[in-house]
């Protein structure tokens, strides 16, 4: 089968990236994790049966693996994808004291060592590296500049862009960032936006950002109740019900106006008790959620999982494979499908 621009994707996890290249007409040749959830996950769905799929350690993968992968399928042109592993550089670490936050530091940073080195390795045409924005933190700001150096030795031109999943048609506030790179040129200055506030329409000529309770519709009934949605009987359940859609448990201060406030203002993270509105976007899907932080439905229950794959874009009936816990770090770290779309589309135009 002769194919004219394919895929390899490492640190894949539940398959964002992966979904997003197939959806960008990129199909996928091989996909690799080291958790084994994630494996099971993509090997579940149909959409991916004629990918290679390794698990394991990127460490312990030679880059030519991923090359024979493409050389197999006879393709023309070829792109890598992925996002090493992010929880060192995530922005929920500054909750952390420094002394205790790793960064750099974190032995999980040389995992973007290992996409540089298949990159540098095989050459692909072009790639999508995608991590947390906080990555261009001054702290973190030396692994993009050295990602750069070592990118543009290597003949690729790059551009930075920093991401919110909203402009790309998914109903979900939530900043990356990207590093995109061609062995051509950039035909245009960035990724194509679909999607804007609805102020701006009329003005930019895009559609309005898409509300939470249009993309979750249809998954409320009994048919899709889990043990885990329950708050019912919970220490803060009677206080969720007091927060309105769209809030925090701020609205329940006297910075509010609230009479007999439960709580003082800015003394919680920000997503205690935080509830979705129906008619706005939903805030950023967590991969760890604590017992009581947000989003949750506006109904005073945590989400179901057709609820959170659908905030992240995933194709409706997507199989995940594993406990609860699992599945919401697997969806939790995903890319947004429509997002990543965008960003490898872009990539796929400089090759063409």
């Amino acid at each position: 089968m002769n194919e004219d621009i394919v895929a390899v994707s490492l640190f894949s996890g539940a398959g964002g990236l992966d979904i997003a290249s197939i959806m960008a007409g990129v199909p996928v040749v091989s996909s690799t994790d080291i958790d084994s959830d994630c494996i099971q996950t993509l090997k579940a769905n149909e959409m991916f049966k004629d990918s290679d799929i390794f698990e394991g350690d990127l460490h312990d993968i030679e880059s030519s693996v991923f090359k024979a992968c493409v050389e197999k399928r006879k393709a023309n042109k070829f792109i890598i994808i992925g996002g090493a592993p992010c929880q060192p550089f995530s922005k929920a670490g500054y909750w952390v004291g420094n002394q205790t936050r790793r960064g750099i530091n974190d032995p999980r940073a040389t995992l973007v060592d290992e996409y540089l080195r298949v990159v540098t390795d095989i050459l692909p045409d072009g790639f999508v590296f995608e991590n947390v924005e906080s990555l261009l933190h001054p702290t973190n700001k030396i692994i993009v500049e050295k990602f750069l150096e070592i990118v543009n030795d290597a003949g690729y031109t790059c551009k930075i862009v920093r991401a919110n999943a909203l402009d790309y048609g998914v109903s979900q506030k939530r900043k990356r960032l990207f590093i995109l790179g061609t062995k051509s040129n950039f035909k245009s200055d960035e990724p194509k936006k679909t999607h804007c506030d609805p102020s701006l329409c009329e003005e930019t000529g895009l559609k309005p950002y898409v509300n939470v309770g249009e993309v979750i519709q249809g998954f409320e009934g009994d048919k899709y109740f889990e043990e885990y949605e329950v708050t019912k009987g919970g220490t803060y359940y009677e206080d969720l019900c007091e927060v309105p859609p769209g809030k925090n448990y701020k609205a329940l201060t006297a910075w509010a106006g609230y009479p007999n406030p439960k709580f003082v203002a800015d003394k919680r993270f920000w997503s205690f008790l935080l509830k979705l509105s129906p008619d706005l976007p939903s805030w950023t899907i967590t991969a760890q959620p604590g017992p009581w932080v947000g989003p949750f439905h506006w109904g005073n229950r945590r989400l179901r999982v057709p609820e959170i794959a659908a905030i992240q874009t995933f194709p409706k009936g997507y199989k995940f494979v594993g406990s609860r816990r699992s599945i919401q770090k697997q969806i939790g770290n995903a890319v947004p499908c429509l997002m990543g779309k965008a960003m490898i589309e872009f990539v796929k135009e400089s090759l063409e």
